[in-house]
């Protein structure tokens, strides 16, 4: 959810006829309308995919629950709560952090906002601004004086 900033309902409706294994790459369908967009993965992810695959053969879905079946939203949520909690985070995290946290990473990494914007799949870019605000000290090496 973090490397592709995926919402949690889209996480959870991910099946495997959208991954390419092969190609290396993850064809995104956006639930709030927007463009469908192709990321590509890398090497970690690829493995666990394949294991993840191996391990639960029989299911539709990339995200499943230790009896096969599709994770729920709110399974995510528990998960990513707890997840926090053990990392010994002072306050609750929610999935939809991992959509920000993506969207901040990029526009520090320097990514324009545009490509930001067809990764994270948002019609109007005044969304993607949202995601992308930037930390004070990116601004230090504006001037030389």
């Amino acid at each position: 959810m973090y490397r592709h900033g995926v919402r949690v309902a889209e996480a959870v409706s991910l099946r495997w006829e959208a991954v390419d294994l092969q190609a290396g790459c993850l064809h995104g369908h956006r639930i709030k309308h927007g463009p469908p967009a192709v990321h590509p993965l890398r090497g970690p992810e690829l493995r666990a995919l394949r294991q993840v695959r191996r391990d639960y053969p029989g299911t539709p879905y990339l995200l499943v629950s230790a009896r096969g079946g599709p994770l729920i939203a709110r399974a995510v949520r528990h998960i990513v709560l707890r997840a926090g909690e053990v990392a010994g985070l002072t306050f609750p995290i929610h999935p939809h952090m991992l959509r920000h946290a993506c969207g901040f990473y990029l526009a520090n990494k320097g990514i324009a906002t545009r490509a930001i914007q067809q990764y994270l799949g948002h019609c109007h870019i005044q969304h993607t601004v949202r995601y992308t605000a930037l930390p004070p000290h990116r601004f230090t090496d504006f001037w030389r004086d």
